[in-house]
Order: C-alpha cells, then sequence, then structure tokens
C-alpha cells in the first residue's frame, strides 16, 4: 500500500519528538562527573541498543493482525506470564511518563500565563494536547511535528548563543567509570519503543517506511543529544556554586545552569519555550501510544463512545495524580525506570522474537538481520543494566 511521503516523514519525527524530552534537561547534569567523550561513548552504545529493540519490536508487531498492540504481541508470543508483565510495565511506565511531563508543562504554563493554580495550568495542558490525541495519530503528527519545528528553532537559538563561549579545557574532563551510573537515564532518553505499534497504523504496515522512519528519527535524536551535550558540558564548569554538580545536588536542569553560563539577554524565554516543545512532544508520543494500547488491551472502539472512554482514562488519572502526587511519581520513575525500560523495551521484544522466529517459525516482510546476535546483545545488555542497578541500590 502507498504511503505519502510527508507520512513517513512525520513518523520520524514522531520518533525523534517521543524520544527528545525533559531527558534534555536532565542529561547534561547526569553525564558532568563522566565528561564529555566517555557519556558520549554510553550514548552511542545506548542508542544501539534502543535502536535495535525498536525494531525488534517492529518485527514481531508485523507478525500480528493489523491494530495489535502490546498485550496482543505479549499474549501470543509470550503466553499469560508476559501478557502481565506487559500490562503492570507498560502502564506504569506510561502514567509516569505522562504524569512528569504533565506536571513540567503544567509548571511552565505558570510562569507564561497569568495562572496561579497547578489545577489550571494542568487542566489546561490536558485538554488541549488530550484532545489533540483523542484525534488520533494523523492529528498528533502534524502537531508534533509543527512543536519538533518549534524545538529545533529554539534549540538553534540557544546553540548560535553559546557555542561561541564553549571552553576546550571542559571537553577534557573523561571519569569512564562514572558513566555506568548515567545508563538508566539514557535508556529513558531513547525511550519510543511505546509507539511503535502505532506508527505500524499510521503508516499502514510498510516495513520499508517503518524501518526508514526508526532509523532516522533515531539519527536524528542522537545528533540533538550530541550537540547539547557538546554545548553544555563545553560551556557550564563542573565545579562551582553555578556548576553542574551544584545543579545536581539543588535538583536543577541542566538549562538553568546553561541560562547562568551564558549570561544573553532572552536566553531565559528561549529556554522556557525549548522545554516546553521538548516536553510536549514527548507526551504526544507516550499518550497517542497508551491510547492504542488501551484501545487493543481493553478491546476498545477508537471510534464514537469507545474514542471518549479512551481518552477519560488517558486524561483524569493523569490530571489528578500530576496535581497530587507527581513527585511520588517522578520519584518512582526515576528508581525504576531502568527497570521497566530494560524489560519492557529490551528484554520482552528479544524474548517475544526468539520465540516467534525459532520456536513458532513465524515469518514476515521484515526481519532484524544478523540472526541471534542482536538478540543475545540487547538481553546481556539489559540484564547488565539491572544487575548493575541493583548492586547500586544494595
Amino acid at each position: 500500500m502507498k504511503v505519502p511521503f510527508l507520512h513517513v516523514i512525520g513518523a520520524m519525527l514522531l520518533v525523534a519528538g517521543t524520544s527528545v524530552g525533559g531527558g534534555m534537561l536532565a542529561l547534561p547534569v547526569m553525564t558532568a562527573d563522566a565528561g564529555f567523550w566517555p557519556s558520549l561513548a554510553m550514548m552511542a552504545l545506548t542508542w544501539i541498543f534502543m535502536t535495535t529493540t525498536a525494531l525488534l519490536l517492529l518485527e514481531a508487531n508485523l507478525w500480528m493482525p493489523a491494530g495489535s498492540h502490546i498485550i496482543t504481541m505479549a499474549s501470543k508470543l509470550l503466553g499469560p506470564f508476559g501478557k502481565a508483565s506487559a500490562w503492570v510495565l507498560y502502564l506504569f511506565m506510561a502514567y509516569a511518563s505522562l504524569v512528569a511531563y504533565t506536571a513540567a508543562c503544567g509548571g511552565i504554563i505558570q510562569e507564561i500565563l497569568p495562572v496561579s493554580s497547578p489545577w489550571v495550568s494542568n487542566l489546561l495542558f490536558i485538554l488541549v494536547f488530550g484532545f489533540i490525541i483523542d484525534c488520533g495519530a494523523r492529528l498528533v503528527g502534524l502537531v508534533n511535528a509543527l512543536l519538533v519545528g518549534g524545538m529545533v528553532l529554539a534549540y538553534f537559538l540557544l546553540i548560535s548563543v553559546g557555542v561561541g563561549k564553549i571552553v576546550p579545557l571542559h571537553l577534557e574532563r573523561a571519569h569512564w567509570m562514572d558513566t555506568l551510573k548515567t545508563m538508566p537515564l539514557l535508556l529513558t532518553v531513547f525511550s519510543f519503543q511505546s509507539i511503535v505499534p502505532s506508527l505500524t497504523i499510521y503508516l499502514k504496515r510498510s516495513a520499508k517506511h517503518l524501518k526508514i522512519a526508526i532509523i532516522g528519527g533515531m539519527v536524528f535524536t542522537f545528533i540533538i543529544y550530541a550537540f547539547w551535550q557538546l554545548l553544555v558540558l563545553g560551556t557550564v564548569p563542573v565545579e562551582g556554586a553555578e556548576g553542574l554538580k551544584s545543579a545536581y545536588e539543588q535538583g536543577l536542569s541542566a538549562a538553568s545552569s546553561y541560562q547562568v553560563a551564558v549570561q544573553h539577554p532572552g536566553i531565559a524565554l528561549v529556554t522556557v519555550f525549548f522545554a516546553f516543545f521538548a516536553i510536549a512532544t514527548s507526551f504526544l508520543g507516550i499518550g497517542l501510544g497508551l491510547f492504542d494500547f488501551l484501545a487493543d488491551g481493553l478491546k476498545i472502539s477508537k471510534k464514537g463512545r469507545g474514542k471518549i472512554i479512551l481518552g477519560l482514562l488517558i486524561a483524569l488519572p493523569t490530571l489528578l495524580l500530576a496535581t497530587l502526587v507527581d513527585r511520588i511519581f517522578l520519584l518512582a520513575l526515576d528508581t525504576t525506570g531502568a527497570f521497566g525500560d530494560t524489560i519492557l523495551n529490551g528484554i520482552l521484544p528479544a524474548l517475544m522474537v526468539f520465540i516467534g522466529r525459532y520456536i513458532q517459525k513465524r515469518k514476515g516482510e521484515f526481519r532484524v538481520p544478523g540472526g541471534k546476535a542482536p538478540l543475545i546483545f540487547v538481553i546481556a545488555f539489559a540484564l547488565f543494566v539491572i544487575i548493575y542497578e541493583v548492586f547500586t541500590i544494595i
């Protein structure tokens, strides 16, 4: 079936928009101890991991009937235990992300508009962006493309202001062992797998175009993050009262430290818009994935009354949790995100493909090259991250 070129571009931007979110604000702060080059190397490794898992998920999804999401895939390929694991992990990761994004964007709305109550700002954000998600993938793709365009414009404004102030000495810091503690955040940074089944619907199950959208979107994401790392780690010192270590200890974002280091009029406003665009695009991607997930798992029609029910199932819990207990959810996301991403977006796709290929002997129009090697790499890396996190907590 013919797929319009603009739909492929829209899907590529949806991949990038979902990945480029709050991680932009947290990544330089979390990787400051390691230094630019070590963190760039770990970024490359986690990028390969997450791109591979997305392609594995695509392979498994194309074995399923049209409209199938994680629940159907896990049920048919992994059985009842896999289905239950997918339900728990997906819902936790999706709602925790949406709550965090809503609270963050609600706070930005309070800064820009004369709104004093978080209830009002969060409700305003949910009404607008929840309505967009409820309208379906086509409108989400269009709005996401506009937001990504605004984000890229703000991104280049930030770069143009700060590129001349990069201090080469700042980039020489290299503590390779410190890269290990950045793995959980980097997995979250490159996390977009929840929208792969939605992309399959959007691009009419065209394996060729889906592969282009996933790889192209991930390349775009890596480039954006790499230059942002170069800019912030090159301009902001690690030590000192205004350094990145101090920002981490105070729970501040990289944007606040960058503003202080650059000291340019108007940079604060550009940073605010950049943060809003980055987080809102992630909200749209995760929200669309959750919409299709609930429709598949609960067998609810995405038309008429079913669409309204799905919208309420997303909007109401997100609004309540973002306004009442957002700190609890952010803490939970921070401490268990690595386990959710490694299992849901890493181990489960690899196991599904292994069982589908080698036990159920399924064949489809797309297959990740390399035989069992990518499956071994994904499972081994995921287990390493989990073991490291367990020892860190202990």
